[in-house]
C-alpha cells in the first residue's frame, strides 16, 4: 500500500520548520529529510525514524519495525506518538547534524 500525499502533510505539518524538513517520493513511498539527510522513512502511511545513538530517546516510547520487507528495524512513530510526542523535529535535526554529508552523484559517461 502506497503512501498517501495527506499523511505526507500531517507529518510534514507536525514537524514544523519547512526551511529544514522535506520529503522526496520513492517508490510510492518517501523518504525525510532533515537539512538534506535522510533521517526518515513514511511508508505504508506510517513515520519511521533511523535507529542511531542520536534517536535513541525514542527507544522508550516506540516500537521497532522494518518499513519494508528485509530493512533494517526504525523506531516507528504512531500517528497518536507523532501527535503528542514534543520535540521530534529537534531529534530528527540533532540526528542530521551526525549524519556525514550526501555524495554528490557522479556525471555519466557517455
Amino acid at each position: 500500500m502506497a503512501t498517501r500525499k495527506d499523511t505526507i502533510a500531517f507529518v510534514l505539518e507536525r514537524l514544523g520548520h519547512p526551511d529544514r524538513f522535506s520529503v522526496r517520493a520513492m517508490f510510492g513511498e518517501y523518504a525525510v529529510y532533515a537539512d538534506g539527510k535522510v533521517v526518515a522513512l513514511v511508508c505504508d502511511d506510517q513515520l519511521f525514524v533511523k535507529i542511531l545513538p542520536a534517536s535513541a530517546a525514542l527507544a522508550g516510547t516506540c516500537e521497532q519495525a522494518s518499513p519494508f520487507p528485509g530493512a533494517k528495524p526504525y523506531y516507528l512513530v504512531t500517528e497518536d506518538r507523532l501527535s503528542s510526542l514534543s520535540g521530534l523535529a529537534a531529534l530528527l535535526i540533532g540526528m542530521a547534524e551526525g549524519l556525514p554529508a550526501p555524495r554528490k552523484k557522479r556525471a555519466k559517461r557517455g
